[in-house]
C-alpha cells in the first residue's frame, strides 16, 4: 500500500490543475493516516479505501490550484476524489491474511523469540 499512497501523491505533482501538488512527506503522512485508520477498523494492515478515506483530509490543504482551476470552481477535494481513476488501484495480494502475515513478519524482523 506504501507504493500506491506514493504513486496517489505523485498524481498530485501532474495535475494540469494544479501549481503545486503535494510533497513527499505528504506521502508519509498519507500512510499514518491510513494505518491508524485501518486501526480504527479493527485491522492490522491497511487496505485502499483506508487510504481513500483519508486522503482529501490529509491532502486537500497542501494542494496549490491554478488560477483558472479556481476559476473554473473546482476544489482541491474534486482533484483528490477523481486520483483512484489515475492510479490503478493495487489488487494483488489484497487476501487480508496474506497482508497480516507480511505485517508480522515486518514488525518482528530481527527480534530475538
Amino acid at each position: 500500500m506504501r507504493r500506491y499512497a506514493v504513486e496517489l501523491v505523485s498524481a498530485t505533482r501532474r495535475l494540469p490543475e494544479l501549481r503545486l501538488g503535494a510533497s513527499p512527506r505528504s506521502t508519509l503522512h498519507l500512510v499514518r493516516a491510513a494505518r491508524a485508520q485501518a486501526a480504527l477498523a479493527g485491522r492490522d494492515f491497511v487496505v485502499p479505501d483506508d487510504i481513500h478515506a483519508i486522503a482529501i483530509p490529509v491532502l486537500a490543504h497542501r494542494l496549490v490550484m491554478t488560477a483558472e482551476a479556481q476559476a473554473a470552481r473546482r476544489s482541491p477535494a474534486e482533484l483528490i476524489r477523481a486520483l483512484p481513476q489515475r492510479v490503478p488501484v493495487p489488487t494483488a495480494a489484497l487476501d487480508p491474511s496474506a497482508a497480516f502475515v507480511r505485517s508480522m513478519n515486518h514488525n518482528n524482523a530481527g527480534t530475538p523469540r
